[in-house]
């Protein structure tokens, strides 16, 4: 097999100029019947799926892993490991287990392995991102008898179906250790204990290369459609369409915005895509005083403190050309959280028209007819064109004054100075990994506060305590349509007092080889058994 993107020659090409130079018309291999290989853009950082809440984890994990309730491609719960759920009073919902469902090592799946499944979130050390932001909800579980759990809530907590959706079923007899959370995060790295219910088994992990699983033949859902899935780790993005064109992958994710065009016209491929769930915006320091880092030039003053600057420069951006331009039309502008109709969407939620001279008045109304400077940070290889878009809102801000300079960086890199309140304003991404507006709500607008699990991507420190209020109270309500409206409630608060800037929805794309299809999923997960043969 020729490795394309390891050949040094492709390594000072954009796929573009791949395309260009040929690779467009490489003749495409016939897809193998029973192999599936992979081009993923971003390698996953643990294989312990209680160890870090991020999507290239995630997708993995949910191959090798069920869930107490699955998510289908728009986020719906469906039945997982349990075939029912019921809130039997306000306080306690009873789950009824699915009989005859087997871990990978033959065991027999039964309570004992979601008690222990739930207890471990918090019990990992170091998570960059926890899963207890799932799990924080209920007191206790509760087993009946094998096949019936009860979930005690300190409170009533209707969103408890979809918190546990997100949490990952192990064997507790397979991951036990002599440590605090059984298996640690390093050894389920080596594959040890890494076992689960899923539609595939894990096989080896060589970092940097490739990622194999094989499939569960017993699994008792929908069976597995390849014996063999391999992801290959594939950053860069002329590799991946590269090793996709010349048949050393069968599929690949986020092929870039820059080459769409081309790829949709090849006969040989086919293009999937859907609007995910992933908000882009920029968060802004409406906390630091009197001043904020990155802006040296404001009177010793943070400026951003001020709703009327937040607002104006919200103004100054030009959506309609970003996503146009820039995305390519993988973007969908936007002046909420999450893309309608997403449970807590407003239908009447409009972007803030581009108005730079009334960005300029608010800018001067609020005393700063002359502007200032400001860094605004953002990662060069996490989002889609992330760091040219963070390029266009500098120069948009630029013209009403506000002297932007960007500072890009790798993801590694910017989410350690994030975390580390290096910027005064930042580009980020939130995908919902529930679907619906309480998870963006209290992870970027809550007020930070590590006991209610609130605001622990809000490096922005915004706070305000009215908010906060409506989010608690959306929290704990039963009925879904006064859910819905506190929530509507909540989001249009957050925006009005410009909480965050949002940018854009994006629209996520794959591209699969002749003979192949893929259900595109609103989370963004690559997934094996979403790959089918036309």
């Amino acid at each position: 097999m020729t490795m394309l993107w390891k050949t040094p020659r492709w390594k000072t090409l954009t796929a573009a100029a791949l395309l260009s130079a040929g690779v467009f018309a490489l003749p495409m291999v016939a897809v193998q019947a029973q192999e599936l290989k992979i081009g993923i853009s971003t390698e996953p950082s643990a294989m312990d799926p209680h160890y870090h809440n991020l999507g290239p984890n995630n997708q993995l994990a949910f191959t090798l892993f069920d869930t107490l309730i699955l998510q289908d491609e728009t986020q719906k719960l469906v039945p997982g490991l349990a075939e029912s759920w019921t809130a039997i009073n306000d306080t306690t919902w009873e789950f009824k287990l699915r009989k005859g469902v087997k871990f990978h090592d033959g065991a027999p799946f039964t309570a004992a392995d979601v008690v222990f499944s739930m207890a471990r979130p918090a019990k990992v050390p170091n998570s960059p991102s926890p899963f207890t932001l799932f799990t924080r909800s209920f007191s206790e579980v509760k087993v009946i008898d094998d096949f019936t759990i009860q979930f005690v809530t300190k409170a009533p907590a209707p969103l408890l179906p979809t918190d546990v959706s997100r949490v990952a079923i192990m064997s507790s007899k397979a991951a036990k250790a002599d440590v605090a959370e059984g298996m640690t995060t390093e050894a389920l790295a080596k594959g040890e204990g890494l076992i689960g219910t899923g539609p595939y088994k894990f096989v080896e992990w060589t970092r940097g290369n490739r990622i194999v699983f094989a499939a569960n033949k017993d699994y008792w859902g929908d069976k597995p459609k390849w014996e063999r899935v391999i992801y290959r780790p594939m950053s860069n993005d002329a590799a991946r369409v590269a090793a996709l064109l010349a048949g050393d992958v069968d599929m690949i994710e986020n092929p870039p915005p820059a080459d769409l065009k081309k790829l949709r016209e090849n006969p040989n491929v086919k293009i999937s895509q859907a609007v995910s769930n992933r908000l882009i915006y920029i968060h802004l320091d409406s906390f630091s005083t009197p001043t904020t880092v990155g802006i040296p030039d404001a009177g010793d003053k943070n400026p951003l403190k001020d709703v009327r600057v937040r607002k104006a420069l919200s103004m100054a951006i030009n959506r309609d050309a970003i996503t146009s331009r820039i995305m390519e039309g993988l973007g969908q502008p936007t002046g909420d959280f999450l893309p309608s109709p997403m449970f807590g969407t407003r239908k009447d939620a409009k972007p803030d028209a581009f108005n730079a001279d009334a960005a300029k008045k608010l800018l001067a109304e609020a005393g700063y007819p002359n502007g200032f400077s400001i860094t605004l940070g953002s990662p060069n290889n996490r989002y889609i064109n992330d760091a040219e878009v963070a390029q266009a809102v500098a120069s948009q801000w630029t013209r009403i004054g506000v002297k932007t300079k960007v500072d890009a960086t790798t993801a590694t890199v910017f989410f350690k100075n994030r975390d580390s309140f290096v910027y005064s304003a930042y580009l980020a991404g939130w995908g919902a990994g529930t679907g619906e507006m309480s998870d963006p709500l209290r992870s970027l607008v809550a007020t930070p506060n590590r006991d209610k699990g609130f605001g622990g991507t809000n490096k922005g420190r915004y706070s305000n305590p009215q908010l906060d209020a409506i989010i608690e109270q959306a929290l704990g309500t039963v009925d879904n349509a006064k859910r819905e409206a506190l929530l509507q409630q909540g989001s249009k608060m957050a925006i009005d007092d410009m909480a965050l800037i949002p940018l854009h929805i994006e629209i996520t794309p794959w591209a699969t080889r002749k003979g192949l299809s893929y259900k595109a999923r609103a989370d963004q997960y690559t997934v094996a058994n979403g790959v089918t043969r036309d």
